[in-house]
C-alpha cells in the first residue's frame, strides 16, 4: 500500500538510520555528561520521491497495517500552522495522527529553510525494524532517517551534526518530547561496532570507543513500554534543572528572568551540572537541596530554570536533590568507565569493575524514579548469571521506566542472553527480544538514490 504513492518510473532517495544502546550515560546527557553509545543493526528507511503539487504525502507501517497522513506544504510552511509551537499544539489534540508529528515536524524544519524556488511536495514511505517503546531510539531512527531524504531533496546542506541537532529541536519543539541529543546523534554518526563518545555541550564527539575482542554489549527488551513523553523522565528532568539553578543561587552565579525561563552568568559549569565535580557537590551543595520540592514553592523563589525544553509544574511535586546528584556522579561513572574499557583487552579483571559501574547507574535511575519492576529483574537475572556465564554487569537505558536493559558480556554469552531473555517471558509474560548486533549509523550509510522505487 505504502508504495502505491509512487509513480513507477520516478527516481527516488533511501535514507537510512539506526536505533542506538544507551551503554551508559542515559538521561545524564541534558545536563552535560559524557555518553558511550552503540548503533545497532535495526534501521528506519524512509523512502522519498518528489511530487508537484506542494502536499506531504506519507505512509508508514504499523504493525501489519498501513496508515497514511497527508498535509499541504503551505499549510507548514507560512499557513495556520507555519509556526512549530502552534503546528506541536495541532499534533497535540490529534492522538491518532501524532506518529505523523515526527516527519511533519522534519519536513517543516526544512521548508523553513530551502529556497522558496525550490520547494516542491514530497511523498514519502517510511519502513523500520526499530521497535517503538522499547528505548532504542525509534523515534530518533524515524526522525534522522526522514531529515537525510528530505534536506537531500531541497538540497541543505546539512553536516551529521547539524542534522542531528536539528532532530533533536524537531522532537523537543514540534513532538513535544524534552529529550536530550544522543540518540539523534547516535543515529546520524555513529559507528558500526564502536561506542560513540558524545560530550553533550552541547553536542562533541570526542572519538569512538572499540568494544575489546571478545566482548559484546546486548540489549534485553523488558517488555515494558518506554517513552520520553511520560511525566516520570519529564519530572526527573526538570527537577535535574531545578536543582541547578538553586546551585547557581548557593554559588553566587547571577541569573535574569526571560520570561518564565531564567538565564545564568556561568563561567564555572557553563550551565551543565555534568562540569561540577562530584566531591564538590556532596561537600558543598548536596545538602542544600530539599529531598522533594513543590513547583509553586521553586518558582515563587527561583522565577523558572534554564531549560528550554521543559517548565516547572506548580502543582508537581520534583526529586530535587538525585536528578540532581544522578548527572554528576553518573559523568564520573562513564569517564571511568571509558578509561576501564581502554584496558578490557589486556587486563580481563576490569570487566568486573566495569559491570559494577553499570550497576551503579542502575541503581541511580532508581533512586530518581526512574525503574521498573522488568528492567530490575532483568538485571537481576544477569548478575545471577554471572561471570561464570561471561555476564559482568546491567543497566536500564535511555529514558528509564522500562524499555531496555544493555548488558556487559563476552562473546560467548549470547546464548546465556537468549536463555534469560526467554526465561523472563516465561516468567512475566511479557514480550521480550535482544538486541545483539551493532551497525552503522546513517552518515556510514549514506544516502542511495534510485532510477525508480524499490519493488
Amino acid at each position: 500500500m505504502g508504495q502505491h504513492l509512487f509513480t513507477a518510473e520516478e527516481p527516488v532517495l533511501v535514507s537510512r538510520a539506526p536505533g542506538r544502546l544507551d551503554v551508559m550515560g542515559g538521561i545524564a546527557d541534558y545536563s552535560g555528561a559524557v555518553v558511550l553509545q552503540l548503533p545497532l543493526a535495526r534501521t528506519t528507511s524512509v523512502i522519498l520521491q518528489n511530487q508537484s503539487p506542494r502536499r506531504c504525502d506519507v505512509a508508514t507501517r504499523r504493525g501489519e497495517e498501513w496508515e497514511q497522513f497527508s498535509i499541504d506544504l503551505d499549510t507548514i510552511l507560512n499557513g495556520t500552522l507555519g509556526q512549530p509551537a502552534v503546528l506541536a499544539q495541532w499534533f497535540a489534540a490529534r492522538q491518532d495522527d501524532r506518529w505523523a508529528a515526527y516527519v511533519i515536524g522534519v519536513v517543516q524544519y526544512c521548508l523553513q529553510r530551502a529556497p522558496r524556488e525550490a520547494i516542491h511536495g514530497l511523498r514519502l514511505v517510511v519502513e523500520s525494524n526499530v521497535p517503538e517503546g522499547k528505548g532504542v531510539s525509534s523515534s530518533a531512527a524515524l526522525e534522522v532517517a526522514t531529515m537525510g531524504a528530505v534536506a537531500a531533496s531541497y538540497n541543505l546542506p546539512l553536516t551529521p551534526q547539524e542534522l542531528a541537532t536539528a532532530c533533536q529541536w524537531v522532537e523537543n519543539h514540534v513532538v513535544g518530547a524534552p529529550c536530550g541529543v544522543m540518540d539523534q546523534m547516535t543515529s546520524a554518526c555513529g559507528r558500526r561496532d564502536r561506542l560513540m563518545r558524545l560530550r553533550c555541550q552541547p553536542a562533541t564527539i570526542e572519538g569512538y570507543v572499540a568494544i575489546p575482542s571478545g566482548y559484546r554489549f546486548y540489549g534485553i527488551d523488558s517488555g515494558v513500554r518506554h517513552a520520553v513523553t511520560g511525566a516520570d523522565y519529564g519530572t526527573v528532568r526538570t527537577g535535574a534543572f531545578m536543582g541547578y539553578r538553586m546551585i547557581a543561587d548557593v554559588a553566587g552565579l547571577a541569573a535574569r528572568a526571560l520570561g518564565d525561563r531564567v538565564e545564568v552568568d556561568d563561567p564555572m559549569w557553563r550551565g551543565y551540572l555534568a562540569n561540577i565535580a562530584p566531591e564538590e557537590f556532596s561537600s558543598r551543595f548536596e545538602r542544600v537541596l530539599p529531598e522533594r520540592m513543590l513547583g509553586a514553592d521553586f518558582l515563587s523563589r527561583y522565577g523558572g530554570t534554564t531549560d528550554s525544553a521543559t517548565r516547572v509544574d506548580p502543582a508537581r511535586e520534583y526529586p530535587v536533590r538525585q536528578a540532581t546528584a544522578h548527572p554528576i556522579r553518573e559523568q564520573a561513572r562513564v569517564e571511568r568507565f571509558a578509561a576501564l574499557l581502554d584496558e578490557l583487552a589486556r587486563t580481563p579483571a576490569v570487566a568486573g569493575e566495569l559491570g559494577q559501574l553499570m550497576l551503579e547507574s542502575h541503581a541511580s535511575y532508581s533512586a530518581c524514579g526512574l525503574g521498573s519492576d522488568g528492567t530490575d529483574r532483568l538485571v537481576e537475572m544477569v548478575m545471577q548469571a554471572g561471570p561464570s556465564c561471561g555476564l559482568y554487569g546491567a543497566k536500564i537505558t535511555g529514558g528509564g521506566s522500562g524499555g531496555t536493559v544493555a548488558v556487559l558480556g563476552s562473546l560467548d554469552a549470547e546464548a546465556t542472553v537468549l536463555e534469560i531473555a526467554a526465561s523472563y517471558i516465561r516468567e512475566t509474560g511479557r514480550s521480550s527480544e535482544v538486541f545483539a548486533e551493532s551497525g552503522p549509523g546513517a552518515a556510514e550509510i549514506g544516502i542511495a538514490r534510485l532510477d525508480r522505487p524499490p519493488a
